[in-house]
């Protein structure tokens, strides 16, 4: 892997940093590189960091696998990390410091710590119900004795489901799960706070209270689904759709209809609620939504988008391209055979092999695609470091097992095994 690393045109970097059982921070990071006519991503190396995290101690983890490996800096075109300060500062971070041995590298903020950000601000009703609905909850689910009563009571109401979901404000991604389950059991759970005589039985007795959990409940999974969306190998998402969508919804809302919002339309019609005792809130939140998503992502430009759909876009000038290139583009959107191509090879493939003919169009196009817009991957080792570096085996040091772990490669046992001598029998 190293030296198709090495011999790589373009390679770009994906790394962050967490800590395991043992309060160990550990650096993770992922390399995407070009071998033959297709791009790789694999496993670069897990390091632990010995003391603090600062951007000076990242940067130095990195940079020495990098001069160890003998790996140019120069051909770095891209960085992918989260937002924290120890990522981004100004003058000191470790993307300044990379940067500084790569001057071609761009810094991508991850789009999913993006998304998650975009969608944490919420107004102040609805940050209240939801507190509000997490404390329901935990009274149910902390407590061993209640749980299983409450258990009890939904089997014998011939419920679908028999528990909630416990909700956590670190893994944010289940919030909408846990509401819309929640809004499942409403009833159950009215009834179990009743019979306990617990006061927070006033919130699930009043229309508006539950109209709006259940609004979060919609709202949170098509988050949860676009979140989705995001995670996976190679993923290039473009978020105009989504806030195309929460101006629909909220155009929707204030003309009355929430048939987008399937659970709060089934409240609003059980209860006989007015909607427009919900309705400025559920406005109010879709705007502010759409405005955090502007802020966080930017108005989406046709800039590099002729890199992905070259053929569906009109040749005209485009910032950063010189007028020989502007030309090539032209010959290549014109070529019918090289547009049947693209629509049955994958995008780094199709590029790749026009390198020939358009040497300057496809360098540009690999420093588009090459990059990162995530660090899922990260996320996915640390998954797999939870599993291989547990509480009984809290002093292992995990950077070959991941690698085995995470590898994509099929060993090839029976050449391994005719390659060792016969053993022979005890006599």
């Amino acid at each position: 892997m190293l030296d198709a690393i090495r011999e790589s045109p373009f390679f770009s970097i994906q790394l962050d940093e967490s800590t395991d059982v043992a309060n160990c921070a550990q650096l993770m990071v992922y390399v995407r590189f070009i071998k033959e006519l297709s791009v790789q991503e694999k496993f670069l190396f897990c390091h632990p960091l010995p003391a603090r995290t600062r951007a000076a101690e990242i940067f130095k983890a990195l940079n020495d696998f990098i001069q160890e490996h003998h790996i140019d800096w120069s051909r770095c075109c891209g960085i992918c990390t989260d937002g924290a300060r120890a990522m981004t500062g100004r003058h000191s971070g470790l993307v300044k410091q990379v940067q500084a041995v790569a001057p071609a590298a761009v810094w991508s903020h991850c789009i999913i710590h993006r998304q998650a950000l975009a969608t944490k601000r919420m107004p102040k009703e609805l940050r209240t119900v939801l507190d509000e609905a997490v404390k329901i909850i935990n009274l149910i689910k902390s407590c061993a004795m209640n749980a299983r009563l409450f258990s009890f009571l939904c089997n014998e109401m011939g419920a679908h489901f028999h528990q909630l979901l416990l909700h956590s404000e670190v893994r944010w991604l289940p919030r909408g799960k846990v509401l819309t389950r929640l809004c499942d059991l409403r009833e159950e759970v009215l009834l179990f706070l009743a019979e306990i005589d617990s006061p927070l039985v006033k919130h699930m007795e009043d229309a508006k209270w539950v109209a709006m959990q259940a609004y979060l409940s919609d709202i949170f999974d098509r988050i949860n689904t676009l979140n989705t969306s995001l995670q996976g190998k190679e993923c290039h998402v473009f978020f105009s759709a989504f806030r195309k969508k929460l101006d629909l919804w909220c155009t929707r809302v204030e003309q009355g209809s929430v048939e987008m919002f399937p659970t709060l339309e089934d409240v609003v019609e059980q209860t006989g609620l007015q909607l427009n005792c919900v309705q400025q809130v559920v406005i109010a939140h879709l705007k502010g939504l759409r405005e955090q998503f502007g802020d966080y992502f930017g108005e989406e430009t046709l800039a590099n988008q002729w890199v992905r759909i070259l053929f569906s876009f009109p040749v005209t000038p485009r910032d950063g391209l010189t007028l020989q290139e502007e030309e090539a583009l032209v010959e290549l959107n014109s070529n019918m055979d090289l547009k049947q191509k693209m629509g049955e090879v994958s995008l780094a493939h199709f590029w790749l092999s026009v390198e020939t003919e358009f040497p300057h169009l496809t360098k540009k196009a690999v420093k588009v695609f090459i990059p990162f817009t995530s660090t899922y991957l990260c996320e996915c080792g640390f998954s797999a470091l939870t599993m291989i570096k547990s509480k009984y085996r809290s002093r292992l040091r995990v950077e070959d097992d991941l690698r085995l772990f995470l590898s994509t490669a099929h060993p090839r046992i029976n050449r391994l095994c005719a390659s060792k001598a016969q053993t022979h029998c005890s006599h």
